[in-house]
């Protein structure tokens, strides 16, 4: 389906849960979450039946996201049943990755063909503290896990955050070289609350060319990253600038929350109920929100916050 802008919208992020065994600091509150009741989130019979109703609007890909989806208990019979679905051509999922050593195995059984994996810094202390309880060696085991499972393509992603890790891109980088893995640098978006973060933590994309040399431009695969690549490289290094140089007139997604909200832009407070409905009427109302799409997100800064009114575990990251 084309939005009123043109756009071609094949592309649905699913939320399974608001829930995650990690507290990073620019996703979700120390505390963690208001867990809601049971009854105001989508039952799996629901996330199928959305899905499917996008699929008819011409949907293809599918990507199933959090809070972390790997604790939800149904989560492989879910990705089996999404992988099921006519006019669904390729499922991915977004994880931290620690659950991942027995997790792995089962995911790729159920359907799913690529991952996405958090992973902020090759530092044991660091990784501790942005994530407020992580263990960096659970993430790396988890890696090692999804390689052996022979996806078709694993991702780290890596959230740019001056006086953070802007000095390990080196290093993450050099993840490329060793397996056959992308890498991609995202630049921190300024959420609703991001408070642990000072101006100077929002640095561009470009900060990572600038550190890095021997980097070559590779053509772009159909999504939003700038791609790079060594040339003694197994994988790419994927640029992706959502603050300072968006790309919204490329946008090809929209979202549905574990709460059953669909969000036509992560950075918008417009939100469409669809908890509830049947799946003709899901059909309709996710149609209405493509054309409702707006056609960018608006001004983004330190000074700038997202309009999300939402943490990026309650969106699905």
């Amino acid at each position: 389906m084309v939005d009123s802008y043109g756009r071609k919208i094949t592309y649905l992020r699913l939320s399974v849960t608001e829930l995650c065994n990690l507290r990073c600091r620019y996703c979700m509150p120390e505390d963690g979450i208001c867990k809601k009741r049971h009854e105001e989130m989508l039952t799996q019979e629901e996330m199928v039946a959305a899905v499917k109703a996008a699929a008819s609007l011409g949907v293809t890909k599918l990507r199933i996201t959090g809070g972390e989806p790997l604790v939800k208990p149904n989560i492989v019979s879910l990705c089996r049943d999404m992988a099921e679905i006519d006019g669904i051509r390729e499922i991915c999922l977004t994880t931290n990755g620690t659950l991942l050593p027995e997790l792995a195995g089962p995911l790729r059984k159920a359907g799913v063909k690529r991952l996405n994996i958090s992973l902020d810094t090759l530092n044991a202390e660091k990784y501790h503290m942005i994530t407020r309880n992580g263990t960096l060696s659970e993430v790396l085991r988890g890696i090692e896990a999804a390689l052996k499972e022979g996806f078709e393509k694993i991702k780290i992603n890596t959230v740019l955050i001056g006086g953070f890790n802007d000095d390990e891109i080196a290093e993450l980088a050099d993840l490329t070289r060793r397996e056959a893995i992308d890498v991609r640098f995202i630049e921190l978006m300024p959420m609703y609350d991001s408070g642990d973060f000072g101006q100077e933590a929002f640095i561009p994309y470009t900060v990572v060319t600038e550190k890095l040399s021997g980097l070559e431009p590779v053509p772009a695969d159909g999504g939003v990253a700038k791609l790079f690549r060594f040339s003694d490289a197994k994988g790419n290094i994927g640029l992706i600038s959502p603050v300072s140089a968006h790309f919204c007139a490329e946008c090809n997604r929209i979202r549905i929350t574990a709460d059953g909200k669909i969000k036509p832009c992560l950075h918008s407070e417009d939100e469409i109920s669809i908890k509830g409905m049947n799946g003709q009427q899901m059909r309709e109302t996710i149609r209405t929100a493509i054309l409702e799409k707006p056609e960018w997100h608006g001004e983004l800064s330190y000074r700038q916050r997202s309009r999300a009114k939402r943490n990026m575990n309650q969106i699905g990251g």
